[in-house]
């Protein structure tokens, strides 16, 4: 500072912070698909009327399996308390993002027109997990539910 600026003040600091987001994300909703975003939709609106605050994503644990673990090593730095995650089929996306992170994981198994018994693959795909990568499980296509489950995990 030279001896003719004025020192700033307290309110011209404050308006340096007015573009930045306050309230950052603290869930984050992850799915395999654009066509899963009807179901996985249904978390947000639970979420939103709760008044948390939350991002929604697509990306497969398949086709980007870099992009998931990148989303999933830097969730906690940015903020997220926990991910639910909407995954089909062999609905590997939930494990993936549990084995990248140490926050809570919700699975949702959702359910196409490929699926075996109306989502039971799925299902099992995501209740079954190995010893020491946990994802919480809930029914078919109930992605509400995963938002209630997170609602309670963040105490909100």
């Amino acid at each position: 500072m030279s001896d003719h600026e004025a020192p700033a003040t307290e309110t011209d600091v404050e308006h340096e912070f007015d573009d930045l987001a306050v309230d950052a994300p603290r869930v984050g909703i992850v799915m395999g698909s654009k066509s899963d975003m009807p179901v996985m939709e249904k978390a947000g609106k639970e979420l939103e009327e709760r008044g948390i605050h939350y991002e929604i994503r697509v990306m497969s644990a398949h086709r980007d399996p870099d992009l998931v673990a990148e989303y999933a090593k830097n969730a906690r730095m940015r903020g997220l308390r926990v991910v639910i995650a909407g995954a089909g089929l062999a609905a590997a996306l939930p494990g993936v993002v549990a084995a990248h992170t140490d926050l809570p994981v919700i699975g949702v198994p959702l359910t196409s027109k490929s699926s075996v018994a109306g989502g039971l693959d799925a299902l099992l795909a995501i209740a079954q997990m190995p010893p020491g990568v946990p994802v919480g499980c809930v029914g078919v296509d109930n992605a509400r539910n995963a938002a209630v489950l997170a609602a309670k995990i963040l105490d909100a």
